[in-house]
């Protein structure tokens, strides 16, 4: 069960909050649409009940407010908007990686896709999918963690209405073994059909709360849908007589042959038609739009809609993808065409086999609709997801198989990782060619007019990164869903990042020397005689910038910011730490090992004052110093931000 308090919208400057102190119930068992134009406020409803925006009121789901909740993927199962993945994930790779995320085995997201359709289609990267296979996707994530509450914002947009029929079906299905399920919906018509309860939203406000049946009878307008060569003339007839026996008749044309005639009847209508001689080739009772006073909704695509509102009347516009109401039809002859399921060009619901479908309804097997259909036919005879049977992990999140996943998924890490080396091996042969720069700097193509080596800028690249789909997805927000242990996620973060900066480090150095000793010989890559500080110091040198970039995108909540704090180290840290320094600061700092040897009690085992010193003397130096000093300010922030959304 859902209790939404009060949710209200921080103030947007001159204008009013988008939502204002809106509180509605969703029961466990039933299926609630929260109805509205766009604007209405729907969206940023949803976006306060699972604390992804700030502002007031409180969201109890079973009775716990979301971020009391050790587990929340399993509590709550969220749709909003497309699915925010890295174009070039797959499928089944970003399925797996939310598997990880939620703390369930991998062969989870086989079950999933295998519910909606989409096993066929597991190895397509995201950024092929349409926009109905998205929304397949999307529901796919949300049933990932077998969470008992659904909150789904407009899942039927861009869907057919054989997909249409399919979700809805699947939603009842979800209620029906006791689920929570709060969709959002632009269609009135939509609501009414698929929803147990409707609560309806105009400009932020909650201008009604009903059951569905109170809904279709007290806010939707029945009308006559009227197709006809002779559309003018029966509309004017119409007119005429409601003119003259002062009934209130409105008649809206529709374009083309259509009418709709509101606040009378097919017999009223089809007795005037046969009165004046003219042939109806359709003449059916549906229920059309909202009355007047419900707001305005644009459908996507033509301007045209196939619901036939009158165009001097403020109403709701439903998408074209959205079904035909159903209704019984009759044509000139004075013979039934039937119900809908019968209709030459309707397909049956989704519960029936697939094959029962006309032919005539199937779209052509090389478009895309095409495709579509097969998706649909392969997920709608399995229903739901079988309930998760394994047993709880003792943490939600397992951060390092998650991070692997996340890292590995796609190929922007090798991409960088080959720039990397390419960049590195041409400015080392270009060095070694010009002459005057020492060996060290030759391997690690680290000239004095660079501020880093291309090996630790790629690796800041690298770590910057790594915060990527936690900005994109709510459900691995870094303070909400998934991922409610920032430390834990911190922890794996870096170790991944450190691997990846050691390897490219590794690789930088061996691809330089063999490209230096093909091209001028083995004199350029002579092992040198201080080699172990002077590694100890470049491997630092890149797991440091790695770090760097890990926390500065982790704080600021942007890549672009964690790459340009790593830049920023040796530009503008590197020459303050310098100032810092010179004078009695580095004579002090020269004789910290000593010093320390001297106080501690104990011994320092193996040689390990000279372990010491090196450390000391790579941190005095000003890139070492400038990066030590950034990383402790980064750590705190970090820190203190976690501490502030825990507190919050």
């Amino acid at each position: 069960m859902i209790q939404a308090i009060g949710l209200t919208s921080n103030p947007r400057k001159e204008l009013p909050p988008a939502v204002d102190d809106v509180s509605f119930e969703a029961h466990a068992g039933r299926v609630t649409m929260l109805l509205g134009a766009p604007g209405a406020g729907k969206t940023t409803a949803l976006r306060l009940m699972l604390e992804l925006q700030p502002g007031r009121g409180v969201t109890y789901f079973r009775g716990r407010p979301l971020h009391s909740i050790g587990h929340p993927s399993r509590e709550v199962g969220v749709l909003l908007g497309e699915v925010p993945g890295h174009p070039a994930r797959t499928v089944r790779g970003h399925v797996r990686m939310l598997c990880a995320a939620a703390g369930v085995p991998a062969r989870r997201g086989d079950e999933v896709l295998e519910a909606v359709g989409l096993v066929s289609l597991r190895e397509k990267r995201l950024g092929t999918l349409s926009r109905g296979m998205d929304r397949h996707l999307g529901i796919a994530c949300a049933l990932l963690a077998d969470p008992h509450t659904l909150v789904l914002d407009e899942p039927a947009r861009g869907l057919s209405a054989g997909e249409n029929r399919w979700l809805h079906d699947m939603l009842r299905a979800y209620a029906d073994q006791g689920g929570t399920v709060l969709s959002t919906t632009a269609d009135p018509k939509e609501a009414a059909r698929a929803a147990d309860r409707v609560v309806t939203l105009d400009q932020g406000r909650l201008v009604a709360d009903q059951p569905a049946a109170d809904f279709s009878r007290t806010r939707l307008r029945p009308r006559v849908a009227v197709r006809t060569p002779h559309a003018t003339r029966l509309s004017a007839l119409l007119t005429k007589e409601a003119r003259t026996t002062r009934r209130s008749v409105e008649v809206a044309e529709d374009g083309g042959n259509c009418i709709s005639v509101y606040g009378s009847t097919c017999a009223d209508v089809g007795e005037t038609a046969f009165r004046h001689g003219i042939v109806v080739h359709q003449l059916a009772d549906e229920i059309g739009d909202m009355g007047p006073g419900a707001g305005v909704s644009r459908a996507e695509g033509p301007a045209a809609s196939d619901e036939g509102m009158p165009s001097t009347a403020s109403s709701f516009t439903a998408p074209p993808s959205v079904a035909p109401p159903v209704s019984a039809t009759t044509s000139d002859a004075g013979h039934p065409d039937g119900p809908p399921d019968s209709w030459p060009a309707a397909c049956p619901p989704a519960a029936r086999p697939p094959a029962a479908c006309p032919p005539a309804a199937r779209p052509p097997a090389g478009s895309r609709a095409g495709e579509e259909a097969r998706v649909l036919e392969s997920g709608s005879s399995t229903g739901l997801p079988p309930p998760l049977s394994v047993r709880p992990a003792p943490r939600p999140l397992h951060p390092l198989r998650y991070e692997i996943r996340r890292a590995t998924g796609v190929g922007t890490g090798f991409l960088v990782g080959v720039a990397v080396l390419v960049v590195s091996a041409l400015t080392a042969v270009l060095l070694a060619r010009i002459g005057h720069t020492p060996q060290p700097r030759l391997l690690a193509a680290w000239p004095r007019e660079l501020p880093l080596p291309p090996a630790a800028i790629g690796a800041g690249l690298l770590g910057a990164l790594a915060f990527g789909d936690e900005f994109r997805h709510p459900t691995l927000a870094a303070n909400r869903g998934s991922v409610p242990r920032r430390l834990g996620l911190l922890t794996a973060k870096l170790l991944v990042a450190s691997v990846a900066a050691l390897v490219l480090a590794v690789l930088t150095v061996g691809c330089d020397a063999e490209l230096l000793r093909l091209v001028y010989g083995r004199e350029l890559v002579e092992v040198p005689a201080d080699w172990s500080p002077l590694a100890a110091s470049w491997l630092g040198l890149v797991i440091g910038c790695a770090w760097a970039g890990v926390l500065a995108a982790g704080v600021f909540r942007s890549t672009a910011a964690g790459l340009a704090t790593v830049v920023a180290v040796p530009l503008l840290v590197g020459p303050l730490v310098s100032k810092l320094a010179e004078g009695p600061s580095a004579r002090t700092m020269a004789g910290a090992p000593l010093r320390v040897r001297e106080v501690s009690p104990l011994r320092w085992p193996f040689g390990g004052e000279r372990y010491l010193e090196g450390a000391v003397r790579m941190i005095a130096q000003p890139v070492g110093g400038a990066l030590t000093l950034s990383l402790v300010v980064l750590l705190c922030a970090y820190l203190l931000t976690s501490l502030r959304n825990r507190a919050r």
